[in-house]
């Protein structure tokens, strides 16, 4: 059985006449191939990707599992359609808190047309992509209530300001703010989703680790996913947390020459995040401090 997916906060549902993703109940999610070089070029890479001797087991965890393409019947009747097949990562997660976040100051390709390079200009200059190297491009963040979600809209996500971008980042890993309120992020989730050996941050090291020697592809307009459960964090002090690169439509050859362009967008996005768990620590060490009652007596014997 075939269905649409629950937890999609970015790219194309299905519009014009064309199919949008779907998920099955085995793990796998089909992703409708765009009928110009885009989808060609897409089903190239993890092609090459998949068969590539030179990508460390390290790296490859940070990529959906490519499971080759197939004909679909789009549910509007009008005939089959390619999909790629490809590993539902966030299908693990039983309640999962989202964020699509575009990586690189520059979205398009060098073999791109001069109308769609300004198509992508006029867009970026909007949003915070090239102030910044990255641009939030969607999310879900759950509530402490289990059918508590904050799910903003596509229009508002775009006008995100940099200061935006430094609270929602917040709002991500706090238990107070996961709705629209005009409450200060706590941030309480951080050192758990963001911090530690396997929290977000370090899996970003890692893959900065890698962009930082790696120079077969270059990666234009590809998004970092960030998933982690909200529940297993309160309960279990586990977040589950997983980094994981989508889109590569517009990925061309490395030739050689590191890629700037997403290693920068990269050490933006690490350089928030950092900043979020050294505040939030400081927070938590003043708020021990506070409730100490030997720190705070200020009697004599």
């Amino acid at each position: 059985m075939l269905k649409v997916p629950d937890h999609q906060v970015a790219g194309h549902k299905g519009r014009d006449g064309m199919p949008g993703p779907l998920v099955d109940d085995s793990g796998h999610f089909y992703k409708p191939l765009q009928d110009d070089d885009r989808g060609s070029n897409e089903v190239a890479f993890y092609k090459s990707f998949s068969s590539n001797t030179e990508i460390p087991d390290l790296v490859r965890r940070f990529f959906p599992i490519f499971y080759g393409t197939q004909l679909i019947e789009a549910a509007d009747g009008s005939g089959l359609h390619p999909h790629l097949v490809l590993q539902d990562f966030v299908s693990s997660h039983l309640n999962p808190s989202i964020m699509d976040i575009k990586i690189g100051s520059r979205t398009w390709p060098p073999q791109a047309s001069e109308d769609y390079i300004q198509t992508c200009l006029k867009r970026d200059r909007h949003t915070t992509s090239i102030a910044l190297g990255f641009m939030i491009s969607g999310l879900q963040v759950r509530g402490s209530q289990e059918s508590e979600t904050w799910k903003p809209d596509k229009k508002l996500v775009k006008k995100f300001t940099a200061k935006d971008v430094r609270l929602v980042l917040r709002k991500f890993v706090s238990t107070n703010t996961s709705v629209d309120t005009g409450m200060d992020p706590d941030c309480s989730l951080a050192s758990t989703v963001y911090g530690g050996s396997a929290g977000i941050l370090a899996q970003l090291l890692e893959l900065k680790k890698w962009f930082e020697g790696q120079t077969i592809y270059h990666f234009y307009s590809c998004s970092v996913i960030m998933v982690y459960d909200k529940e297993s964090v309160v309960k279990e002090r586990n977040s589950g947390a997983e980094v994981k690169l989508v889109d590569f439509a517009h990925v061309s050859e490395g030739k050689g020459v590191i890629d700037h362009n997403f290693l920068g967008g990269l050490c933006s996005l690490i350089k928030f995040i950092t900043e979020i768990l050294t505040s939030s620590d400081e927070y938590e060490e003043a708020k021990a401090s506070l409730q100490d009652p030997k720190k705070n007596c200020n009697c004599t014997d």
